[in-house]
């Protein structure tokens, strides 16, 4: 193809084709004297290799970065340059700087994925959403530094309270088929996932240029993630749940609450469509970490370019060459994944070893982030600490398991399961219980009030009866001495 677009005249060269013939170092330096406030990617390369004109035709359909193809035949223009090997990039940015680029491997994928993450790189679109001022948006001068490579607890957290506290609090009861996916859900988070409930919301490998973007949806995908990954890692944590021996157990019940709670309905409505497509192939756990991955980059595929993508953190497959050098191989010039190499990095990426408890949230604190009274969060959703509604025999009002605040004593974690695993026990009788969990008791505390009540009976009537004999015994004896 590439030849057959070179063998044009420019007189009949496609309007959007870049031209694919090398520069010469003349025009290199003009471009270093002036880069036209974008940046300028030269890949140095042989006479014979197409990497340099593969990387130009890759960034077509991106903005603020142009490619240019240089040839390796100037020596001493490449010693000056600090080009000691071909094809190697050099890139001069907008503001002027130049130099070499490091990436794992001298391959055309390594290269466009690099060039495609360059800050306000990102893909034409029509319409772009107007970036809001700092004066309008304090919050967007706040920035958390984050390793890429590193899962952040402080996003599980954050997520998992949007979840249950903010999405869930839309419904005001549920029954039948949405109770039971909550409890399978709450099952398989409080066996696999060991993440506490946060009382705010403060993002970290998940925040966005703005406040509006990435958050929740980034955070949802990292905690599906982990959960598939767990699942695999501990087989036997699901053992008495009925989800034991089900490989796809933990994407099942993802594919039901996305189906029945998230709140964009259209990208609820894609991903039932991937389920219902190829969910029923997934055999192993391996095979189900695998299918979750291989969706979300097909999602990212589909965003790429949409008014919601963050331009700071542009949707390219993932994981990007420079996180997993091993996982991305080229065969003829494509880009081609290593899935068993993928398979051990998302184990690793998504272990308990990579979990980084920095900026994890003081449970005990509101926080930045949790609604406040009556106020209404982002989709419309109502503030939980808002009444939600009456409810039937049938139903559990989610205040009932999930009170606004998680109260914990100073210097203690509790987990997520000493929260949400009373949903088992009061499902069969949620009419009675529900209220009693409402005021902040267990089903434990419930049993203990029952045994004190049971004793405090025995012990009065006891009493009543210890003085009941001692009195008849006085009288008698008051009686005999008045005689």
């Amino acid at each position: 193809m590439i030849d057959f677009l070179q063998n044009h005249t420019d007189g009949n060269r496609p309007p959007a084709c870049p031209s694919l013939d090398p520069i010469r170092p003349s025009d290199i330096l003009s471009l270093i004297d002036n880069p036209g406030g974008r940046y300028v990617a030269v890949l140095f390369e042989g006479n014979s290799s197409y990497v340099g004109r593969e990387v130009a035709l890759d960034l077509i359909p991106y903005e603020n970065v142009v490619v240019k193809r240089a040839l390796n035949s100037d020596r001493a223009f490449l010693g000056k340059l600090g080009v000691s090997s071909v094809p190697s990039c050099y890139l001069i940015y907008p503001n002027g700087s130049h130099g070499l680029v490091t990436v794992g491997k001298p391959l055309r994928s390594f290269f466009s994925s690099y060039l495609k993450s360059l800050p306000d790189v990102r893909k034409k679109s029509l319409s772009l959403p107007e970036k809001p001022s700092k004066e309008e948006n304090p919050e967007a001068a706040v920035w958390r530094e984050f390793d890429r490579s590193k899962l952040y607890t402080a996003d599980l957290e954050s997520g998992l309270h949007q979840l249950l506290r903010v999405e869930l609090a839309a419904h005001k009861s549920l029954a039948g088929a949405e109770l039971q996916t909550l409890k399978d859900f709450v099952t398989v988070l409080s066996k696999i996932s060991g993440i506490l409930l946060a009382s705010r919301i403060k993002w970290v490998g998940c925040q966005g240029s703005w406040p509006e973007l990435r958050g929740y949806p980034c955070a949802l995908w990292k905690l599906f993630h982990t959960l598939t990954v767990q699942a695999g890692a501990h087989p036997k944590a699901l053992d008495g749940t009925g989800f034991e021996d089900d490989p796809q157990a933990v994407l099942q019940t993802i594919r039901r609450y996305v189906h029945l709670f998230f709140g964009c309905k259209e990208c609820g409505k894609h991903f039932e469509e991937m389920a219902k497509e190829s969910l029923d192939s997934v055999k192993t756990r391996d095979q189900a970490i695998l299918w979750l991955w291989k969706k979300h980059n097909l999602v990212n595929s589909r965003l790429a370019g949409h008014p919601s993508e963050d331009p700071k953190f542009p949707k390219l497959p993932w994981p990007t060459p420079d996180l997993c050098p091993d996982c991305h191989e080229e065969i003829k010039g494509l880009n081609t994944w290593n899935e068993g190499q993928v398979l051990l990095f998302l184990k690793q990426h998504y272990s308990s070893h990579n979990l980084v408890d920095m900026y994890a949230a003081d449970l005990g604190d509101a926080g930045e982030g949790a609604p406040a009274g009556g106020e209404e969060r982002e989709g419309g959703h109502a503030s939980p600490e808002q009444p939600l509604g009456e409810r039937g025999a049938e139903s559990l009002r989610l205040p009932s398991v999930l009170p606004p605040r998680l109260h914990l004593s100073e210097g203690s974690h509790q987990g997520l399961a000493a929260k949400l695993e009373s949903l088992s026990a009061a499902e069969s009788r949620a009419e009675v219980a529900a209220a009693f969990l409402g005021m902040g008791f267990s089903s434990l505390d419930m049993s203990l009030c029952v045994v004190l009540y049971v004793a405090s009976s025995l012990f009065l009537m006891v009493m009543y009866f210890f003085f009941r004999v001692r009195s008849k015994r006085w009288k008698v004896r008051h009686h005999h001495l008045s005689v």
